[in-house]
């Protein structure tokens, strides 16, 4: 028998089927990973043109925002009655914008903003802000500040309207700091030598014969002067603070019936004058202008009341007091070692201070007794040109008339007269300006002629008035200093500049009439005046010696006149979100 066993089936084609199955999942399964990896590839493409077209269009916005600044400024520039004493204006309202080549961005809006920041009233010069708004269709938003600074005519060394035809640069004059003149820059054969920017509306006569460390530039845009207007609206300022006084027109040229003296004290005992409250000035009036200049009595200095000597016990003793005989006459009280004039109302003349000398008088302090002065020389007559004893000033002294002005500063301050500003003797700093500290600043502002006194101070006198005697100085010293910077609507000149001695009084080793002038500062005219002629050996009235003080253009007097020109100074990116026009003026203005 056969045993027969019947063995199981493999069905072939049932896994041939579930391996083409598996086939075809695993081709499924790749074909949706490459499509993902396509999606993605795709969505992120997509999303990187979406981020490269935003960095575009921001870069877009922000240049057409920091564009906008820099127009803002050149319409200022070009038209100074825009810009606003509060507030801001607005210069562009959501205008369209072009582009490099002339053609329209689509799109894009921009609106520019400008008024003042900071301390609005101009006492420490006139600051403001331009705000640049660009904005596009799709609401992308950028904003820009820049800070603005009117230029102050106290950053020029040396400015005129019209340079004369009878004076010009030379005898090896060196000018320190910026020039700028509205007429031509003249230079003589014997040169002069300009350390810093020269600029001219005209052009530069003799230039072969001038030294420019920096170049000079021709046909730049003339720049106007202030106008008395910006004189006498300073005059509030100083009724404010009980600084504005009423003077007199004097007829002559370098005298005045009004002098102020600046005084400073060291209050604290600590060594110095240079501290916050110890600046002041004392103002003294006669009917006497010859007395108040302490000019040369016409009839001869034997009859002076502001010249004299000292006896031995300290007492001073004007030529008018003594007789003309015997040891201590007249002519040795002016030819003796201790020979000196004063201006009138100086306490010497008094052998003390008097308030009142019989001759003129000094002005009594109008405000609030201020105890820091008790047991001072004047207490009661010393003005406190400070915020800490007077804080209602503003730093500016106002005379209507002609002033005369001496002593030693301690502040900052603008001196602002609607007739002559005479400089009676020394103004000088409490501290040094070549400190760079900047503590100190003074403006003298002339709606007439800012002038140095030809007086017993200033000039050298012969004693007896006769051709053969020899001269004699009657000041602490023989050379006069200036430490301010002066802004005449007129002319800045010394009285008499071509009349007196020639060679009596030496300025650095040369021979000449007054010495040398050292002025630290500046000086603005409208004409150029003369402060001196060249004779053969020596010459009269003065050797210019003049510095540049850079504080002046950091820092200049208080509510000193500007060109109406506006420098730039930093720009900033401001943050766009919830930004209001109107909120950030009204923040950055002080009130």
């Amino acid at each position: 028998m056969n045993d027969e066993r019947t063995l199981p089936r493999i069905d072939r084609t049932a896994g041939a089927n579930d391996e083409r199955g598996f086939v075809l999942v695993a081709v499924l399964l790749l074909m949706l990973a490459v499509g993902a990896m396509i999606l993605t590839a795709t969505v992120l493409g997509t999303s990187q043109m979406v981020v490269n077209r935003y960095d575009t269009r921001t870069n877009e916005l922000n240049a057409v925002a920091d564009a906008g600044l820099e127009r803002a400024r050149a319409l200022l520039n070009a038209n100074d009655s825009l810009y606003p004493d509060s507030g801001y204006v607005e210069l562009e309202d959501d205008v369209t914008v072009n582009d490099g080549s002339g053609g329209t961005i689509p799109g894009v809006y921009r609106s520019l903003y400008a008024g003042p920041a900071g301390i609005t009233s101009g006492q420490y010069g006139v600051f403001g802000a331009i705000v640049s708004i660009a904005r596009d269709e799709g609401g992308g938003v950028a904003v820009r500040r820049l800070g603005v600074q009117q230029e102050s005519f106290a950053r020029f060394a040396y400015f005129t309207d019209v340079e004369p035809a009878s004076i010009a640069f030379g005898g090896g004059d060196q000018i320190w700091g910026p020039v700028h003149t509205n007429d031509y820059l003249k230079i003589y054969d014997s040169g002069a030598t300009f350390h810093d920017e020269a600029r001219t509306a005209k052009t530069v006569q003799n230039a072969s014969h001038g030294t420019f460390d920096k170049g000079y530039e021709e046909h730049v845009p003339a720049i106007p002067m202030p106008e008395t207007a910006d004189l006498t609206k300073l005059e509030g300022r100083a009724t404010t603070g009980q600084t504005d006084f009423d003077g007199t027109f004097t007829s002559g040229h370098g005298s005045a019936t009004l002098r102020i003296e600046f005084v400073a004290l060291d209050l604290n005992g600590d060594g110095d004058r240079t501290d916050e409250g110890e600046g002041f000035i004392r103002v003294y009036r006669s009917s006497d202008p010859s007395w108040v200049v302490a000019d040369p009595p016409s009839w001869g200095m034997r009859y002076s009341r502001n010249c004299g000597h000292y006896h031995s016990d300290g007492t001073f003793v004007a030529a008018a007091d003594h007789g003309g005989g015997g040891g201590d006459n007249w002519m040795a009280s002016l030819t003796s070692a201790t020979h000196r004039c004063y201006l009138g109302g100086a306490d010497s003349l008094s052998n003390g201070f008097l308030a009142d000398d019989g001759t003129g008088q000094w002005l009594a302090w109008p405000g609030a007794s201020i105890p820091a002065l008790s047991g001072q020389d004047a207490d009661g007559y010393l003005f406190p040109i400070n915020r800490v004893y007077n804080p209602d000033f503003k730093g500016v002294i106002f005379v209507d008339g002609d002033v005369v002005i001496s002593g030693t500063l301690r502040g900052r301050v603008t001196v602002a007269a609607t007739g002559d500003i005479i400089i009676g003797d020394d103004v000088t700093y409490a501290t040094n300006p070549g400190s760079g500290t900047c503590r100190d600043m003074l403006g003298i502002f002339a709606g007439g002629d800012v002038v140095v006194a030809d007086n017993t101070l200033n000039a050298p006198q012969r004693p007896s008035g006769g051709y053969g005697s020899n001269y004699f100085t009657y000041d602490d010293t023989k050379d006069e200093f200036i430490q301010g910077v002066v802004l005449t609507l007129n002319i800045f000149t010394v009285e008499n500049y071509a009349g007196g001695s020639t060679k009596a009084e030496r300025c650095e080793g040369d021979q000449w009439g007054r010495g040398c002038l050292y002025l630290t500062g500046g000086i603005i005219q409208r004409t150029r005046g003369a402060v001196g002629t060249i004779w053969s050996v020596g010459g009269t009235g003065y050797v210019k010696r003049y510095s540049y003080d850079a504080c002046a253009a950091e820092s200049p007097p208080p509510y000193f006149p500007t060109t109406g020109h506006f420098s730039r100074t930093e720009v900033y990116p401001v943050d766009p979100v919830g930004f209001s026009v109107s909120d950030f003026f009204d923040e950055f203005q002080a009130h």
